[in-house]
């Protein structure tokens, strides 16, 4: 309900009456004044940690990287020496591109492997709420635990990945001693960690879709294929698009299992940014550096997941 000429008058002679008057949604001034002290209120548990344990070290990490700092002795200016010390480093350019390739091999094979099994498991299967629980046991699993069990699997000597090969007479590579393969074999174990959790996502997104309008393509003759690629896949996308930003975010935030399967090597041939970072600080003592880089990775994120969000409107569909 608008307010009228004669109330817009009043506001003019009576400066008093303002906050008398109604606004546009039915609440006085004072009204929406509190109203918004209890929104804040609300929010402000959560604010609090975010403050604390977020923006708190974000910005203490900027000021760290405007520094020389080896976590010991006193902080010396270098201003933005440390970024420029770190663009033309070689070693930069490789972690940056070793995570890329991780996530160039990961995204894929967990987005269709977790659609997959999601696709099979929303169907009409005996025993599909075990098999739900047992998909998603590997994601809930430690990464040290993960990677002890596929050291063993992939080991060049005695896994079973190369015992299996050597019976078709095909000699097993290996896995984490050979530059070329220790990238693979860690895409491949973080995918089948993952596998579960992108399950579990995109099976919500098919029940939310309306069994009416497989019924009405089934009556218009289309089959499997067609509607898994005209009705299935459009209204997934919002599903899609979520798995897709929290795929990438985690790929380049990427360092558990990194860490616990090779450890960067074999010759840094598997060494990504975060390895890099934490090597910087407790490694070799250059916690600017290492804040610095940090603070890059932070960037290339951002704009990632920016031109995500505004390509999103050309191809997810909502409703």
């Amino acid at each position: 309900m608008s307010v009228s000429v004669a109330q817009t008058a009043l506001l003019d002679k009576e400066p008093q009456f303002r906050h008398a008057i109604p606004t546009r949604d039915g609440r006085t001034a004072r009204n929406r004044a509190r109203y918004t002290f209890t929104v804040l209120a609300f929010l402000l548990p959560s604010a609090i940690p975010l403050l604390l344990f977020v923006l708190g070290p974000m910005v203490a990490a900027a000021w760290v990287s405007l520094h020389k700092w080896n976590l010991l002795a006193p902080m010396q200016w270098v201003g933005l020496g440390n970024y420029a010390k770190l663009l033309t480093d070689p070693i930069t350019g490789d972690v940056f591109v070793h995570t890329i390739y991780y996530i160039a091999g990961y995204l894929p094979l967990v987005y269709f492997g977790g659609l997959a099994l999601a696709l099979a498991l929303n169907t009409a299967l005996k025993g599909r709420s075990i098999l739900r629980g047992i998909y998603f046991l590997p994601v809930v699993t430690s990464w040290i635990v993960v990677a002890l069990v596929w050291r063993w699997l992939l080991s060049p000597t005695s896994g079973i990945v190369n015992t299996v090969l050597a019976a078709v007479g095909i000699h097993g590579p290996g896995w984490w001693t050979d530059p070329h393969w220790a990238m693979p074999a860690i895409i491949v174990a973080s995918s089948w960690k993952d596998l579960g959790f992108v399950m579990v996502i995109l099976l919500a997104g098919l029940q939310a879709i309306p069994t009416e309008l497989y019924d009405a393509s089934k009556v218009d003759g289309a089959g499997w294929w067609r509607r898994l690629f005209s009705v299935t896949l459009p209204l997934l996308s919002p599903s899609t698009f979520f798995v897709i930003v929290i795929s990438l975010i985690n790929g380049f935030q990427v360092f558990d299992q990194v860490y616990a399967m090779t450890g960067g090597g074999p010759n840094g041939a598997s060494e990504v940014v975060v390895q890099q970072i934490y090597d910087l600080t407790f490694r070799y003592g250059r916690a600017g550096e290492a804040s610095a880089l940090s603070w890059m990775l932070f960037a290339v994120v951002l704009a990632v997941t920016v031109i995500q969000v505004r390509g999103q409107r050309r191809w997810v569909t909502y409703g």
